[in-house]
């Protein structure tokens, strides 16, 4: 089993203030346990950097325009309350977007099994129209629309175990019968939205909130009853995952009390499902996960299942 990596140091320079969560160091961390020779089989790419036009796929080109020409030639640009532009935002942030689309070009011409694309700032709060929750352009989105309509996948399914509900992958398919939306977080938390009532126009939108202080059996009870069990119905032909590992016991954002082992058991499911509809293909992005060391335990467990361990 194959499975590709996607980074790119210019996820360094997108800077933030000091003690800002969403830091640089997120991808030493990452980088750091990849180190490891047990990772050696991985197949290593650099994230390319995506035109400008590759966003409007879920994003209207004012949007991106307008991101664009804000960002700032030193210091920085406040988008929302904890979302801020620096001069190396941008190529970050398209760098990211690159790296999913080439992660999907990749498993959809079955050059590798599965992928993960470690890159940030992350994607899934941005909504259409809207950047905010650290997030700029939403990766994962762009890869489910990119496989849609470039490589004609009839049926995608974007899976979202970050311990914040993805807003802006909810938003964008809200109305696309084509994608099935399906998140586990922790509820009442940043965005504030995520109820199980919001189904979208197609009952394609899936919403399976955890509470504070959910552990690992709870975890595993409600992702197998209504995540899995809503994804081997939809049969997609690829499954995208937003992969935040804030979820960690150690993370400093949330309260919840998953470990390590919980994502690993997550993506063995996830491919399990893959292998049957969709010839195993999985393409992974990075979205948040603020504690280093929680990071990186989750990324070697994420990564150890990717690859076949």
């Amino acid at each position: 089993m194959t499975t590709l990596y996607v980074s790119h140091p210019a996820a360094l320079d997108h800077a933030m203030p000091a003690g800002h969560p969403e830091c640089p160091d997120r991808i030493r961390a990452v980088e750091r346990v990849l180190e490891d020779e047990r990772f050696a089989g991985l197949v290593r790419g650099l994230a390319p950097l995506a035109d400008p036009a590759v966003p409007t796929l879920v994003h209207p080109v004012p949007y991106v325009q307008a991101l664009i020409e804000a960002a700032p030639r030193e210091g920085f640009v406040q988008i929302d309350g904890d979302t801020l532009l620096s001069p190396g935002t941008i190529e970050a942030a398209l760098r990211g977007v690159g790296g999913a689309v080439h992660a999907v070009d990749a498993v959809m011409k079955g050059e590798c099994r599965n992928a993960f694309v470690a890159m940030r700032p992350p994607g899934h709060h941005a909504e259409r129209m809207q950047a905010m929750g650290f997030c700029v352009f939403n990766h994962a989105a762009i890869a489910a629309r990119h496989a849609r309509q470039v490589h004609g996948a009839t049926r995608v399914a974007l899976v979202d175990w970050d311990v914040h509900h993805g807003n802006g992958s909810q938003d964008i398919f809200w109305d696309d019968a084509s994608v099935l939306y399906a998140s586990t977080h922790e509820m009442p938390l940043y965005p504030g939205t995520g109820a199980a009532s919001e189904r979208g126009n197609h009952d394609t939108i899936v919403n399976v909130p955890l509470r504070a202080g959910d552990g690992s059996e709870r975890f595993r009870e409600v992702f197998e009853a209504g995540i899995l069990r809503r994804l081997e119905a939809f049969a997609p032909d690829l499954i995208v995952i937003s992969a935040g590992f804030d979820a960690h016991r150690l993370d400093p954002l949330a309260h919840l009390q998953l470990d390590e082992a919980d994502f690993g058991w997550a993506t063995r499911r996830v491919m399990e499902i893959a292998e049957k509809h969709a010839g195993g293909r999985v393409v992974s992005v990075l979205e948040g996960g603020y504690s280093l060391k929680g990071l990186g335990l989750s990324v070697a467990a994420h990564m150890d299942a990717l690859m076949g361990r």
